[in-house]
Order: structure tokens, then sequence, then C-alpha cells
């Protein structure tokens, strides 16, 4: 199973991953891509389009491999892109080409698990963290995996609510663990 665990910064996603691979070590995980990006703002789309790239090639260079977890997937970044043009600060001429990169990585992907925010369970985040951008982001996010469910480009989607125990085992569950 080729998991990718999507959602907004600061909403579980690295905990809940943590926790499953300390449940089925077999499985390899990719970390954020973040960690392996260099760009002057963290929150720009160059630095966007940066880790949806190294995601796009993590998830075709992981291809043959069966146990994988992704913090983060394609739709994850282009869902950035659409909540900076949301917010004025975008480039709305790498949503196009973000687009057409989601798409393409859509066959190296088995389940997309999405950690919304959760209001009875939430993770506070300092102003530097771009609050406004969190929240536009996971608008996005929901919005552009709707659009692509409906269209019948994507592997199935589970969305995990509760606390970090209820989402582990909505995971498994839908993993078939």
């Amino acid at each position: 199973m080729r998991i990718v665990v999507s959602g907004t910064h600061a909403s579980g996603k690295s905990t809940l991953i943590s926790d499953f691979h300390a449940a089925h070590p077999e499985y390899t995980v990719l970390g954020d891509p973040f960690d392996d990006v260099e760009s002057g703002v963290p929150t720009g789309a160059a630095s966007f389009v940066a880790q949806l790239r190294v995601t796009v090639s993590r998830l075709r260079e992981s291809a043959r491999e069966s146990s994988v977890i992704s913090e983060r997937g394609p739709v994850d970044f282009l869902a950035y892109l659409t909540a900076l043009e949301m917010l004025g600060r975008g480039d709305g001429a790498l949503l196009s080409r973000a687009q057409e990169l989601v798409e393409t990585s859509m066959a190296h992907i088995d389940l997309i698990a999405v950690v919304p925010l959760d209001l009875r369970h939430p993770i506070d985040v300092p102003d530097d963290e771009d609050p406004a951008l969190r929240e536009a982001m996971e608008s996005a996010l929901l919005d552009a995996l709707d659009d692509l469910e409906r269209a019948g480009d994507a592997p199935p989607i589970v969305t995990l609510t509760g606390n970090p125990q209820e989402r582990l085992a909505q995971l498994e569950m839908a993993a078939g663990l």
C-alpha cells in the first residue's frame, strides 16, 4: 500500500506518520519534502513548486516499493499554490503546471489520508506559521481532492478525524491493516 498523508501545516500529519511507522515498521517513510528544499521564503510559491517536484520525484522513485507512507503528496502543493492565489500572494502561471504534475502522479498513490484541522483537538500555531495560509490551504486541498474524485482521477481518499489514536485506527482500517 502506497499511502500519502495530506493536510495543511500543523494538522497532525507528522504525529500520525510516526505512530503509524511505530506500529508498521515495514513501511518506508518519505518525510516532509520541505526538509529537502532550500528556498528563501518557506511559504512562497517557489518553495511550494520545489516541494511538489521533490514529492513527485520521490513517488516515482519508490514506485516499486509496496509499503510506503509519504508526508504530503502532490495535491498538497497544488493546494498551497491555490491558497497563495486566494490570499493575493500567488503566481497563477505555476498553477497549470502544478495541476499537470498532480494528475500524472496519482498513478503512484494507492490511498490519500487527509488530516484536516480539528476544532475539537486544536493545534495552535504562532503568527510566524502563517495561520491565514494554513486555513486557506486546507480549504483549497479539500476542494482539489473533491475535484479529483469527481473526475475519477484520484485513488481512494479517507478523511481522518478525532484524536491521534482514532486517526491511526482509521488509517489502518482504510489501508487494510
